[in-house]
């Protein structure tokens, strides 16, 4: 259950790791700081340019909340070293995005416009060209923050299953169904 929380994270030039007396992490690096509230029965230390996690007992609580922060610090690390991109397609006729600073304006087929406004983490940018479907790529360096909120403008419109039209992410394989079948 724990094979992750064994694995050291590894740290990159230019990011800092500092462990509070009140089990709070916290990471800066390049592109900027986050910080993460640990259990107090789980240990976070510094070994080199290195960061181990160790659990003090064997138990299922201890080796499910072992792997669960070492892969919340490791998405931490990545998240200010590098920062994370979500890329969402709008597919339908008429459909269309534009972004106004942190609003995202939306038309979905509905009979009015859908207004977003995105948290100041999350840089939204969009691009729309002649016979392509419209793209919203959001960038953050928090992994959990960018993916609630593309969850969120998903929501707005899912894909259907017959014609594929909605939001859907770039690369998202959709299933598809067979439409009516005439009959005889």
């Amino acid at each position: 259950m724990s094979r992750i929380g064994k694995l050291p994270v590894n740290l990159p030039q230019g990011v800092t790791v500092n462990v509070g007396d009140t089990n709070v992490v916290s990471v800066k690096g390049p592109l900027g700081e986050l910080t993460q509230e640990v259990h107090k029965d789980i240990k976070v230390e510094v070994v080199g340019s290195e960061l181990i996690i160790t659990r003090p007992s064997d138990t299922k609580s201890h080796k499910s909340l072992h792997g669960l922060y070492r892969a919340l610090i490791h998405n931490m690390v990545v998240g200010v070293s590098e920062g994370y991109k979500k890329e969402l397609e709008l597919v339908g006729v008429g459909y269309r995005a534009e972004a106004k600073g942190q609003n995202l304006e939306m038309s979905l087929g509905y009979s009015h416009d859908i207004n977003v406004l995105l948290p100041e983490e999350v840089k939204v940018e969009t691009k729309t060209e002649r016979r392509a479907n419209p793209i919203i790529t959001l960038t953050s360096i928090d992994k959990q923050l960018i993916g609630h909120v593309a969850a969120k403008i998903r929501s707005l419109r899912p894909p259907e299953p017959y014609k594929g039209k909605g939001i859907k992410f770039v690369g998202e394989q959709l299933r598809r169904k067979a439409g009516k079948s005439a009959s005889v």
